[in-house]
């Protein structure tokens, strides 16, 4: 190896040395020869461009300047020029090529330092985190500090591997199975766990002939059924890891100051930063059980969610909540093969009553929590549950489950009392507009001119209808899906106790009386007989 090498340098120097004298005579015949300076430059430039083109690098030039006189390698990068990589690699679509193992042979004829004193290095894209490292061994050394949080035992190794599909010369890194050899990798991040389970069932097909096993496949599925039907701690752990960000290396060159140190560089790609992601509600999901999954406080998640009032608040299946989760600048997806024993219960059935409002349920059958053990490989981003596959499930004890008798009916809808207004007090905690008055608001209040007309929000049967203390004047109505609504401090009510009115019917004009501070309308919704939100529910 060494001989060949020295036999290549030769080759090499002795180009490099013809062609630049060649560009010496025309520099002579075209340039300013009274100018050392200028010749210097020119000389060294063409045979960097040279050598850059015998090591196949890209070389790229300004518009209407000569390959020779001005080109400038596309790994001779500075400080100032680390954007441009970064911009370099985020654009796909060049010439594709083959992809292999980035091997010390690559790095025989590499320059370590440019003719500015700048030196070989490495700089690193992760999404838009971009910085230098000096070497080769660093980058490896800085991948592999970031992948032990997940990989404990160290069974993977991070390997760079050429990528020719980027418009310059550009590496990325991929995981790979430290047993695993060298000749079945390639470009792709590899399922190393994939990997290890095919050389398993090769040894079951070469093992038992008796089988009469003639594919891969075929051993690979009895080597999984003895895998599940024996002891479920015998294959646990790690079972696959890759990178969930993409990196991206291109070699440049840079002055020795400009470099990130490599304790830094780890601490950058290592460190919990809080980042927001989307979660979506799943049945049964309450704050309290998501907070508690999570690790997020009660108060955070409420104030980040303004669909969230309180802790109270109802949330329905499908919807989408801000959350803020810890996530380091490079991110992991990894698979474990795990075993846990646990309680567990039997989905919920439901009973359909046709006569019934959706809003009303009544539970026919309390539920009981089964226990089962469990073998499942888990699919994680870093620490955070992505997917959960069951290989293995022996029942302890069977789960019952819960029986809901449930509606089916849509129920009405609501419309604002009024036209217009502006609201004056919101519901919920306030201080009070005057003495005597709550401090905890159990409606809206819209202030409103004294005669303004009040309508039903929605059809149902008024309850009371007159004087109601601290509310003055004051209709109740109580609607078919059991919620009430309550208009207050009218200055005249039209309707009577019994009386069935339809939504949107005039029932009152809006007034000043009892405890208020001017003329508006207090209105509220409750439901089962506690007043809620009626912003929540208004259509």
């Amino acid at each position: 190896m060494k001989n060949r090498n020295r036999f290549f340098r030769k080759i090499l120097i002795t180009r490099r040395l013809s062609i630049a004298l060649a560009g010496f005579f025309v520099l002579l015949l075209f340039s300013d020869a009274r100018n050392p300076v200028l010749l210097d430059k020119g000389c060294k430039a063409l045979e960097k461009a040279v050598v850059d083109r015998i090591e196949g690098k890209d070389v790229r030039t300004a518009e209407g300047e000569s390959d020779a006189g001005t080109s400038a390698s596309a790994s001779g990068l500075g400080a100032e020029e680390t954007a441009a990589v970064s911009e370099e690699l985020a654009q796909g679509d060049g010439d594709t090529g083959d992809a292999a193992d980035v091997d010390d042979d690559a790095d025989v004829d590499m320059e370590t330092f440019d003719s500015s004193g700048r030196q070989r290095c490495y700089t690193i894209k992760i999404d838009e985190l971009v910085f230098s490292l000096a070497d080769r061994d660093e980058v490896i050394a800085l991948l592999t500090a970031a992948k032990a949080r997940y990989d404990k035992d160290d069974e993977y190794e991070v390997v760079l591997v050429k990528d020719d599909t980027r418009r310059i010369p550009a590496i990325t890194a991929v995981m790979r199975l430290r047993s695993q050899e060298t000749g079945i990798f390639g470009l792709e991040i590899f399922d190393a766990g994939v990997a290890k389970g095919i050389r398993e069932a090769e040894d079951v097909a070469g093992n038992d002939s008796s089988r009469g096993i003639e594919s891969f496949e075929t051993a690979a599925r009895i080597l999984k059924e003895q895998e599940i039907s024996g002891d479920p701690s015998v294959e646990l752990g790690i079972r696959g890891i890759e990178f969930a960000d993409k990196v991206e290396i291109a070699e440049a060159y840079m002055f020795p100051q400009e470099l990130t140190p490599l304790d830094e560089a780890i601490a950058i790609i290592t460190e919990d930063k809080q980042k927001e992601q989307i979660y979506e509600v799943q049945p049964g999901d309450t704050l309290s059980q998501i907070c508690e999954r999570l690790e997020i406080p009660m108060e955070e998640l409420i104030a980040i969610n303004d669909a969230l009032e309180d802790e109270n608040s109802t949330l329905r299946a499908g919807q989408e909540l801000t959350i803020t989760v810890p996530e380091p600048e490079l991110s992991f997806f990894h698979i474990e093969e795990m075993y846990y024993e646990e309680n567990f219960n039997a989905p919920i059935e439901y009973v359909d009553n046709d006569d019934w409002y959706t809003t009303e349920e009544k539970t026919l059958q309390d539920p009981i929590a089964g226990f089962h053990k469990v073998v499942a490989d888990v699919t994680f981003r870093n620490d955070q549950e992505q997917d959960r596959d069951v290989l293995r499930e022996v029942v302890i004890m069977d789960a019952t489950p819960k029986i809901v008798e449930k509606g089916t009916k849509i129920p009405p809808i609501y419309y604002k009392p009024i036209s217009g207004g502006r609201i004056s007090s919101s519901f919920g905690k306030r201080t009070a507009p005057k003495k005597g008055a709550s401090t905890n608001h159990k409606g809206i209040d819209w202030a409103i001119p004294v005669g303004s007309a009040v309508v039903a929000s929605s059809a149902g049967t008024v309850t009371r209808a007159g004087w109601g203390s601290g509310y003055g004047n004051v209709v109740y109505i109580m609607h078919p899906d059991g919620r009430e609504t309550r208009y207050g401090h009218l200055s005249k009510v039209l309707v009577k106790v019994g009386q069935n009115v339809s939504g949107g019917e005039k029932i009152a004009l809006s007034g000043n009386t009892g405890r208020s501070t001017g003329p508006h309308l207090h209105f509220e919704i409750l439901i089962n007989g506690s007043p809620v939100n009626p912003l929540k529910y208004l259509n």
